[in-house]
């Protein structure tokens, strides 16, 4: 399995740094062995997540991937690319909208809504899409760091 965010350079954006509107997007690759990785790791074992017979024959036509799999890309970027390492999740909507299958191609997009200055809250939209189908959608909230004392 390769971590969705391999290669990329981590990167703190403190909360003094952020503005709204401010966005930062991936794409990654959904593999069988990222599915099945994520299924050890969480213990759902449902067949329509790993049983490609029993995907095949079901309403979706072929396996397909847990929804927090894709759901936990969202804590990828939030925590290694905006607002990046240091931050600290305090909440998370999710409305799954459309199936995830192997081979799909997700791209997972966060947008700066609102900074709340009490606590240095940031609300965040998340979007996950294949192609031009919204597939998940939802909104964080995270602690950003503050920046340091120069």
């Amino acid at each position: 399995m390769t971590a969705p965010l391999s290669g990329v350079e981590a990167r703190t954006v403190y909360y003094e740094d952020m503005s709204v509107g401010q966005t930062e997007r991936f794409t990654h690759c959904v593999t069988d062995a990222d599915i099945a990785a994520f299924a050890a790791v969480s213990g759902d074992y449902n067949p329509i997540h790993i049983d490609k017979e029993y995907g095949a024959n079901s309403q979706f036509g072929s396996c397909i991937a847990h929804g927090l799999y894709t759901a936990s890309l969202f804590s990828a970027i939030l925590g290694m690319r905006l607002p990046g390492p240091g931050a600290i999740y305090i909440g998370q909507t999710l409305n799954f909208k459309a199936p995830v299958k192997p081979n799909d191609e997700l791209t997972i997009e966060v947008k700066v809504e609102e900074k709340i200055d009490r606590g240095r809250r940031v609300r965040l939209a998340c979007v996950a899409r294949v192609g031009e189908t919204v597939v998940l959608e939802g909104e964080a909230q995270v602690k950003a760091v503050k920046k340091p004392a120069e």
